[in-house]
């Protein structure tokens, strides 16, 4: 496990200064002022900084990107605000860019004073904002810019993360890749009477060999997996029991998201339970069919939606089909019904159709798909299998 995903490497610099100047540009077309980001995916993806290396309190530290033209040239004026005692520790974040400037404020300040004073809104454009920014930091710049609009940043920016380079799809699929073959190395070890928590324990010592960070596991038994996220109860395998592991963790920031539901070799499944395991894995073929650059994500929800109806079981698929993956587990875009978003090149999603018959049986199969440059849909985990092939061999 160790050995997987040992070459691969963080994102390099020089693609962090392309993503800057794409903001900028998009910026610049938008006749906006700036955009700002909370420590978080947002900025760990245009500033290197996280939200682990610089933990979210009530004083705020902001990355804040304005475009600059300049002999017919856009580009990017990176600025970070921070609180005055911090600065030092600020400038130890290693944000990448050109000429990076740091704007400290006292405690006596108003942070948000501060940081338009280095923002260049003369033009009057609006300040667009992370998504995910907290509401307080929002209301400091409404009170302190009158005359200009703070708004959540539009689609020509969000999608600039949405879409992912060949840098960060390798990540994706080393590190998807890697949690697949941690579940089967614990496969290799259970038992009929090992408990949850110890499979717990065994997942995360898997993931940690192969050398994932920020790893989860969540194990469940026979009918606690008819509750997605489960009970919470510690249950004992039985002989009759598959076994759902929904598992991950990160690699230089980028995440996996596996689900596995299984059986080991010495198990007796009933046989409507490997009936209905068939049907989930249908369903994820069928959705994995319909996914292509162009097509609106509620369709490929209704495709997998569509084929479990068909067997009966409509009403046992509970939740959405799958999320995109990156920065975060679950980020934008998602296939849902209901959406209006169109798939692209370089989107990454979850592909996780489930079926839950409370006090019977859970069975979900999930794996993350990217769409390459001909539009077409491949398996982050397809370098170790893709798919699971069938119930004892996931």
């Amino acid at each position: 496990l160790g050995a997987h995903c040992e070459a691969a490497q963080p994102i390099p610099a020089s693609e962090f200064l392309q993503r800057q100047r794409q903001l900028a540009l998009a910026l610049h077309e938008l006749n906006a002022s700036a955009y700002i980001a909370e420590p978080g995916a947002s900025a760990l993806f245009f500033g290197n900084i996280s939200d682990a290396a610089w933990h979210l309190s009530e004083r705020p530290l902001l990355l804040m990107v304005s475009p600059l033209a300049a002999d017919g040239e856009i580009s990017a004026q990176v600025t970070v605000l921070t609180p005055y005692f911090e600065e030092t520790r600020a400038k130890l974040l290693n944000v990448p860019g050109v000429d990076v400037s740091y704007v400290a404020w006292r405690e006596e300040d108003d942070p948000y004073t501060v940081g338009v004073s280095a923002l260049p809104i003369s033009n009057g454009g609006p300040i667009y904002v992370d998504g995910m920014i907290r509401h307080f930091v929002v209301e400091g710049f409404e009170k302190v810019t009158p005359g200009v609009k703070v708004l959540s940043a539009p689609l020509e920016i969000t999608s600039l993360r949405e879409r992912k380079s060949p840098a960060e799809i390798a990540l994706l699929k080393c590190v998807n890749e890697v949690t697949v073959l941690a579940l089967r190395a614990v496969q290799a070890q259970m038992y009929i009477g090992i408990r949850e928590s110890q499979v717990i324990k065994m997942v995360d010592d898997a993931l940690a060999a192969a050398g994932v960070s920020e790893r989860w596991a969540l194990v469940l038994f026979g009918e606690n997996a008819a509750l997605p996220h489960g009970t919470g109860t510690d249950r004992v395998l039985g002989i009759s029991d598959l076994i759902l592991i929904d598992a991950g963790g990160t690699l230089f920031g980028y995440h996996s998201d596996v689900t596995r539901t299984f059986q080991l070799k010495e198990s007796q499944i009933p046989e409507d339970h490997y009936q209905l395991w068939w049907d989930v894995h249908a369903a994820q073929t069928a959705a994995q069919l319909a996914a292509r650059a162009g097509v609106i994500t509620a369709e490929v929800d209704k495709a997998a939606r569509a084929l479990l109806i068909g067997r009966g079981l409509g009403p046992y698929f509970t939740h959405r089909l799958g999320h995109g993956i990156g920065l975060e587990d679950h980020e934008a875009p998602y296939l849902r019904g209901g959406s209006d978003d169109v798939i692209q090149t370089g989107h990454a999603f979850s592909n996780e159709p489930g079926v839950y018959i409370e006090g019977k049986v859970g069975i979900r199969l999930e794996d993350c798909f990217y769409i390459d440059g001909d539009g077409k849909p491949v398996y982050l985990t397809a370098g170790v299998g893709g798919q699971a092939f069938d119930p004892l061999h996931p």
